[in-house]
């Protein structure tokens, strides 16, 4: 019994970071958020789709605005993390997405929802997403220490693969239940709670502002020459613009394509998509072997053709309703296990060659190059669906994407970096929705 009793306590499974209390409330409320995210990531454009009866353009146009903040504010988020105590912010940032994300159910229960509205919301969203996520990014390495990033990093990202493996489905069923406008209500709760949970983390030295007194342009050229300096960063950084663009293209047709091209409902969308899930949990154990095996960058390479397979896949889906699915889902398993891949090497790889004195510029600086594209690609993938349909759209994505690779293997280091420039370990780096820009 005493044997039973020591192995049930809880001393026994609370190690490492689990005892640090900044840190528990910080993976917390991630973990919330992220949670949160998959319900809006489906009942958002499913809003517009099934409520308002929205075009594949309008749709596009949505998805672009999510995206828009991105390469507008990116480069003043940098300079803000920098000079700022990251926790308000983050806090802030949580809030302002709440309010944004509330204004959706209360308009629909007023009746006055619109796309107008749901632009907003989107807009807002994202605006918080490029100010609070690299504050975030940086107040977890201040609190953890770098020698605990690979702790951290690993424990974050099983909560990210838990939350695209359970919450999907979790979504459909509340889409199905409460209608998609009344389930977002889910998520704007999710980043109030989250704000609450923050606020309990007592103030540190390390939450020190890095800069003061210089010129705000002159820091963001200082976050851009960083970049342009590295030759791994600046290759790292047209080459994911490109992919956002398909990206982008194609998140602004997916849940049309699948709602209106397959038949699928709102609850059988949430469930293919927790597929997804557990390709992003199968990366995370088989990015390791794979660099082993092929070396880091060719398996970055070979990730980023693997999304174009995907999405090839995703467009070929048809048939009957059980064929369909079994497509569907495979594509949307090999996309993420393919883009996990990729992310958990690319912002090793980032992390690597950056300084600590520029780790919050580098990172808004890298996130707002790569995600400039995104809008455009909202926009085209809205434009293509509308004149020549949504699975052409799917198709020309896919496409798009494996004709860039030859393309980046040719300019990029990427084919001939067998193993990190440094010697710190591999890591489940932060997340990777937030890299994705949605």
């Amino acid at each position: 019994m005493e044997t039973l009793l020591s192995w049930l306590h809880p001393s026994r499974w609370l190690t490492g970071l689990w005892r640090n209390p900044d840190f528990a409330k910080l993976w917390g409320s991630l973990t919330i958020t992220h949670f949160g995210g998959q319900v809006t990531f489906l009942a958002l454009p499913l809003t517009a789709a099934l409520v308002l009866n929205a075009s594949p353009f309008e749709v596009g146009v949505l998805t672009a605005l999510e995206a828009l903040p991105y390469p507008l504010f990116g480069l003043f988020a940098g300079v803000l993390v920098d000079r700022t105590r990251k926790l308000p912010v983050i806090i802030w940032a949580d809030v302002g997405r709440g309010l944004a994300l509330l204004a959706v159910p209360v308009c629909a229960w007023l009746g006055v929802l619109s796309m107008p509205v749901l632009y907003v919301a989107g807009f807002l969203v994202g605006l918080g997403s490029v100010v609070g996520w690299p504050a975030y990014q940086v107040f977890m390495t201040e609190r953890v220490g770098r020698e605990n990033l690979v702790e951290a990093n690993a424990k974050i990202g099983l909560s990210d693969s838990a939350s695209q493996l359970v919450g999907p489905g979790l979504a459909g069923a509340l889409i199905q239940w409460l209608t998609a406008p009344f389930a977002i209500l889910l998520d704007a709760l999710s980043f109030m709670v989250s704000a609450w949970m923050l606020r309990g983390i007592p103030p540190a030295s390390t939450d020190a502002p890095k800069l003061s007194g210089e010129s705000v342009w002159r820091e963001i050229g200082e976050g851009l020459a960083a970049v342009w300096t590295n030759r791994t960063l600046r290759a790292l950084a047209w080459s994911l613009a490109a992919w956002q663009f398909f990206r982008h293209a194609y998140v602004a047709v997916v849940i049309l394509f699948a709602a209106r091209e397959l038949g699928f409902s709102a609850g059988h969308v949430g469930v293919l998509f927790m597929l997804a899930g557990v390709g992003s949990l199968a990366a995370a154990g088989a990015v390791s072997p794979l660099n082993a095996r092929f070396g880091f960058g060719p398996t970055m390479l070979a990730a980023l053709g693997g999304t174009g397979v995907a999405w090839l896949l995703l467009g070929s889906s048809t048939g009957g309703y059980a064929v369909a699915s079994a497509l569907f889902g495979l594509g949307l398993f090999l996309l993420d296990f393919s883009a996990m891949t990729f992310f958990i090497n690319y912002l090793t790889l980032r992390q690597t060659v950056t300084p600590d004195r520029l780790l919050g510029r580098v990172t808004a600086t890298m996130i707002c190059l790569t995600v400039s594209t995104a809008p455009l690609g909202g926009l085209a993938g809205g434009w293509v669906a509308s004149h020549w349909g949504l699975r052409a759209t799917m198709l020309l994505v896919g496409a798009g994407a494996l004709a860039m690779i030859p393309l980046v293997a040719w300019t990029s280091p990427l084919a001939r970096l067998r193993e990190l420039p440094g010697p710190q370990e591999l890591a489940i780096t932060e997340s990777v929705a937030e890299e994705m820009a949605g």
